[in-house]
């Protein structure tokens, strides 16, 4: 205003807008506090006239504080009377300059629409807050809801034809008020779902307004029911009952039928419209965590602030930097800082973990990482490397378990455990600089390092004689909309660096919609325009790292069905004939045979209520989970607890006369994982270990050529000596005809694909496109392609020694 000089300028406090009303209290008032003038919709009047307004028409009124022609003398009063006005109008103050006029609040609120926000804290932005969070999905950015789709997963059915049968069966009352609402609306229910109309498929979904006549049989006929309602609606119906009941059981099968749909008040950024409302460089705290690690660190880099706004978020902004640039040195910068944590990886997620630790600056701490380059491709190998080092430097001391040949390399001391796996381990074979290593004559890490020993590249790559699996027009997550051919009957490996999309395509839109076109499915599958060529298959497996199993009682024994196997071998035995012991009486699992102490857990869980729970031995059995009558059967001298206590190569060579245990047992060993126990708990085996573990489980099923494999790295936690053994199973199921699809960052499994598909260049935003696709050999001359950089040397430095005949 102060700089408008001469201007004339009104100022006045809205007291009233929009409303309806005489507003008598309110005039009266004003003439009692001495105001003498009103503008009431843009008129002008003096307070001491009759002023009669009309009871039901809206109006606006604003109190005249004072009429100032704009000077530097002036100053003061203009401030009293803005106060003045803000006071009266409750913030609001209108100034007329010149005869326009503007409206302005005090408060963080538009003064035209009245929408506010309170003061501005961290905890509004905080969408696991109920200051910041949406009040509608509760921060979750979205609601679960029943979803057509699945609960009709063949809309070419009619009602009467099992349409609804996932919902209820013919004989259900539920199925029986549909089919007579249906009836009363004039709903075809022998019209294939499909076929029904948009306003009738409405009907039976959410039910009507109207009321509708029902005669509910019982299942015998014998009575019937009369009530008259509106009709709830399949999908109300199951929406109530989900929240009603307190049975996990219905809740399981209700939750089969719904699927996560964003937030429809919220649209998915899980915060209110106030955290919403607030903007930085013209974009939301949504928007802002919506991009990623290097896009983010360019965002701030052009952020045009003042001199003033710049020295309050100064130090702001440094933090935020320097904890960017953590990420990106630890091979994150793909990453958005809004991705769900159950999203990450393994690596990912202890990545981040490091990043955190070298933004606290710490020094003399012990840390321990395990394994780290999980995930990682060998681009991003050196930033790992020199984050390690950049801990060492500062004072700290780094342990790492890793089995990556360049990060061992550039490590200052190696410990080499050995010479085996299991029982045959357990002994240092090697402590001292990586450059020695390879002089110690048992070290199998040494030989790898040194190229004595190496995974052999095949002399010729299949051919593509069945043609190919083809998807078209992928658009999952950050993919360009690309199409893909996988050669069927082939080893196709999918790589590219860190977020570039190998698991968007594969396990997204390829094994999910794969399932959904061979089960007849309606699953949420990832985005394609269309995949040709799934006739040529009839059975998809996906072998991932997930646990086996549910529960702790899992183990490799029970999961692969050789316990089956074991057990009716142990009922079989002379003295279990005679004393009546079937197979039920050596599982663990059931009343009988096992310890009831224990319930056939082998411990006892003592609960410490405010720190962890602890187990202990059970005392009954002594951790055999049996009891001492089951344990007295024995077949060559061992009990089924010993059975189950032995190592997977022994057991191999204890049932060699038994072939149908032996051979089940024999693909557990060929996965390379002789040295675990048959009894082992599912929970304390890696992921790579349980990957292995479903990998032999399938061996052991009957391959056609119309089978197809999916593996996503499944060299995490394997040394380079484990991964010739899992790539001599991949190619044993090659060669029977089936198809395997392999994601994969290392190198000894990308150079012996038939068949290679490198994404990139970058990742995420920046990735999703196809760069190359072809043999490894075609790969490694691409020069736009990071994998192919890497896999140069390995077909430029090739050793006839190393080409497999």
């Amino acid at each position: 205003i102060m700089e408008r000089k001469q201007a004339k300028v009104f100022i006045m406090a809205p007291v009233v807008r929009d409303k309806k009303g005489m507003h008598e209290k309110l005039l009266e008032d004003l003439r009692r506090e001495g105001y003498a003038r009103i503008r009431i919709n843009g008129n002008d009047h003096e307070l001491d006239e009759d002023i009669l307004l009309e009871k039901n028409k809206r109006v606006d009124i604003d109190v005249v504080i004072d009429r100032i022609v704009v000077k530097d003398e002036t100053r003061s009063r203009l401030y009293d009377s803005l106060e003045t006005a803000a006071r009266l109008a409750k913030g609001l103050v209108k100034v007329e300059i010149d005869g326009e006029e503007h409206l302005f609040s005090e408060h963080f609120s538009c003064p035209e629409c009245g929408f506010t926000i309170s003061s501005l804290e961290p905890r509004l932005f905080s969408f696991n807050a109920p200051y910041g969070a949406c009040d509608e999905c509760l921060g979750l950015g979205f609601k679960r809801k029943i979803d057509p789709k699945r609960m009709i997963p063949n809309p070419e059915k009619s009602i009467l034809g099992g349409a609804l049968d996932k919902y209820a069966n013919y004989e259900s009352i539920y199925l029986q008020q549909v089919i007579q609402a249906c009836k009363a609306y004039g709903i075809d229910v022998e019209k294939p779902f499909k076929d029904l109309s948009e306003s009738e498929q409405d009907v039976i979904f959410y039910g009507t307004v109207d009321p509708v006549e029902f005669r509910i049989k019982t299942r015998t006929g014998s009575m019937q029911h009369r009530f008259i309602k509106p009709f709830e609606g399949v999908i109300n119906s199951l929406e109530r009952r989900y929240l009603e009941t307190t049975s996990r059981m219905i809740r399981d099968w209700i939750e089969t039928m719904m699927n996560d749909i964003p937030c429809e008040k919220c649209r998915g950024t899980k915060l209110n419209e106030q955290a919403l409302s607030v903007k930085v460089g013209g974009i939301n705290i949504h928007e802002l965590t919506s991009l990623s690690v290097v896009k983010l660190n360019i965002f701030l880099d052009n952020l045009k602030l003042t001199d003033k706004e710049y020295e309050i978020a100064r130090t702001i902004l440094k933090e935020i930097k320097d904890r960017l640039g953590f990420l990106i040195n630890v091979g994150l910068d793909y990453l958005t800082l809004g991705r769900s944590s159950a999203t990450l990886s393994g690596g990912e997620a202890q990545r981040i973990r490091l990043a955190t630790q070298i933004g606290s600056q710490l020094t003399g701490v012990l840390y321990v990482l395990d394994e780290p380059s999980i995930g990682l491709h060998q681009r991003d190998n050196h930033r790992l490397i020199n984050a390690l080092k950049d801990m060492r430097d500062i004072g700290n001391t780094m342990i790492v378990v890793e089995h990556d040949m360049e990060i061992i390399r550039s490590s200052d001391f190696v410990v080499d455990m050995g010479p085996g796996a299991g029982e045959h381990g357990g002994e240092v074979i090697y402590a001292g600089s990586p450059e020695k290593i390879s002089e110690c004559e048992t070290s199998i890490t040494g030989k790898y390092l040194s190229g004595k020993l190496a995974i052999k590249i095949p002399s010729k790559r299949r051919a593509h004689e069945r043609g190919y699996l083809r998807i078209k027009g992928a658009t999952q997550n950050n993919l360009k909309a690309i199409d893909v051919d996988f050669p069927i009957g082939c080893f196709s490996v999918v790589t590219g660096v860190s977020g570039s999309g190998k698991s968007s395509l594969v396990n997204e839109v390829l094994y999910k919609n794969m399932v959904n076109l061979i089960t007849r499915r309606s699953e949420t599958a990832g985005s394609c325009s269309g995949i040709e060529g799934f006739d040529q298959f009839d059975k998809i497996i996906n072998i991932d790292q997930s646990a086996i199993g549910r529960t702790p009682r899992s183990n490799p024994a029970t999961y692969t069905g050789v316990f089956d196997d074991i057990r009716d071998l142990f009922s079989s035995t002379k003295e279990a004939r005679i004393r009546g012991y079937n197979k039920g009486r050596f599982s663990f699992n059931v009343k009988g045979g096992r310890c009831e102490h224990c319930m056939g857990d082998g411990v006892i869980k003592i609960e410490m209520h405010f720190m962890p729970d602890i187990y202990v031995e059970c005392e009954e059995c002594h951790g055999k989970r049996y009891n001492q009558e089951t344990l007295e059967i024995k077949y060559k001298g061992k009990t089924i607890a010993d059975i189950l206590d032995m190592y997977v190569e022994d057991a191999v060579e204890f049932f060699r006369n038994i072939p149908k245990i032996h051979n089940r047992l024999k693909t557990i060993n060929d996965v390379g994982l002789g040295y675990i126990k048959l009894g082992q708990s599912s929970t304390t085996l890696s992921g790579g270990e349980a990957q292995r573990v479903k990998l032999a489980s399938e061996l052991y099923r009957r391959i056609t050529d119309k089978s197809l494999y999916i593996l996503d790295e499944p060299t995490t936690g394997l040394h380079s000596h484990d991964i010739v053994n899992l790539l001599d199973v991949l190619q044993k199921i090659v060669d029977k005809g089936a198809t395997v699809i392999v994601i994969e960052h290392n190198l000894d499994v990308i150079k012996v694909a038939d068949h290679v598909i490198d994404l990139g260049p970058e990742g995420g935003d920046s990735g999703g496109e196809v760069l190359i696709v072809g043999t490894p050999e075609a790969v490694s001359e691409c020069k736009a392609s990071y994998t192919g950089q890497y896999l140069r040397p390995v077909f430029r430095n090739i050793d006839s020694d190393l080409l497999e005949e």
